[in-house]
């Protein structure tokens, strides 16, 4: 919070004010520098993007310099896409659907529920079958530059109470994303949104009753693990989809030899998450001390996968571009039951 009211004391107080961020003219010899918030805590920070800022400064030697803040640091998660485009930073690590994008993908990112069921799906479905150009679309129509995207972990549940079947989420107060939560709604969950910083404390006081915002290694490492008691095994996304981005001025101002350097490394970025969350879903599931699995019967499970099926067609009809990439998802995972083991099993 120091660090926000910090900012936002310097921050410009006008439209057109010059902003913050790297100005459009260095000084000879000067570093570029930039500022990127991620959507993370600084716990998860730590895993999902520092490492890759801290390779980027390094191999830049000087020539470039980005600054990293954590979840709600300058600005909150819900407000990044403004002040990326409005250039009062200069990058973000985020999916679409928390920092609200204006943009008809905007719903898709984060939790689409059953839209992929392992994590190889994500880096699968933007460079092969046509995500990352409507990405790039959708966000140079609004001044942003779409860099890249990859997956994350997993979305379950993690509660205080034991979750054996629907019938137990009814009333369940749970933070998750705003798609995630618009889709569970239907079985009785109350969506939450909550600053970040707040879920912890939120749980241990009874405002909230459990959370669909990650997998078991995310509930491990920024302390969820701690004060919640139950982990349900079904999930409504086999991976998140998150992206890294940056105001399109402040990308075109940056030397084509910096820019490939950024694209090396946040796909680096994308790499260690995909080995990092899949072997720790599966180790702190069996070696876990804190958390007790529990199951929904796959036939209960499955009408939850058949309401899914309902949902992306409502969400289809919204818009021609929504359609397209509803399209999509259906064709890929129909060739991936189609393929078999092990890209799907019954």
């Amino acid at each position: 919070m120091t660090t926000r009211r910090k900012f936002l004391m310097t921050a410009p107080l006008a439209a057109g004010a010059a902003t913050l961020a790297a100005p459009a003219v260095h000084a000879q010899g000067a570093p570029i520098r930039w500022r990127m918030q991620t959507y993370a805590g600084a716990a998860l920070g730590e895993h999902v993007v520092k490492p890759a800022i801290d390779r980027f400064n390094a191999i830049a030697e000087g020539e470039m310099q980005i600054e990293l803040y954590y979840a709600d640091q300058l600005v909150p998660t819900s407000e990044l896409f403004r002040a990326m485009q409005n250039g009062t930073i200069d990058a973000v690590q985020s999916d679409d659907d928390s920092m609200q994008s204006p943009t008809e993908v905007t719903v898709f990112g984060g939790y689409f529920p059953f839209a992929s069921r392992y994590s190889l799906d994500v880096p699968v479905l933007f460079n092969q079958y046509g995500l990352k150009e409507i990405w790039e679309q959708e966000y140079a129509a609004v001044g942003v530059r779409h860099i890249s995207a990859g997956a994350w972990d997993p979305c379950h549940f993690a509660t205080k109470d034991p979750i054996n079947s629907l019938a137990d989420l009814e009333g369940k107060r749970v933070f998750t994303f705003p798609t995630a939560g618009r889709f569970l709604s239907q079985f009785g969950v109350v969506p939450m949104q909550l600053p970040w910083e707040d879920i912890q404390v939120a749980l241990q006081t009874g405002e909230l009753d459990g959370i669909a915002w990650s997998g078991i290694t995310e509930d491990y490492t920024v302390g969820w693990a701690d004060v919640t008691q139950y982990f349900l095994t079904n999930n409504i996304s086999g991976a998140w989809i998150g992206h890294f981005f940056a105001n399109a001025d402040r990308w075109a101002e940056v030397p084509d030899k910096l820019k490939m350097l950024m694209e090396v490394c946040f796909e680096q970025s994308h790499y260690y998450r995909q080995w990092w969350y899949w072997g720790g879903e599966a180790d702190l599931r069996v070696n876990g001390p804190k958390l007790q699995l529990t199951s929904i019967p796959d036939a209960e499970w499955a009408t939850v996968e058949e309401r899914a099926r309902v949902f992306w067609d409502e969400i289809a009809a919204e818009s021609e571009v929504k359609a397209r990439v509803v399209e999509i998802f259906k064709k890929y995972n129909d060739v991936m039951a189609k393929a078999g083991r092990p890209y799907r099993y019954s």
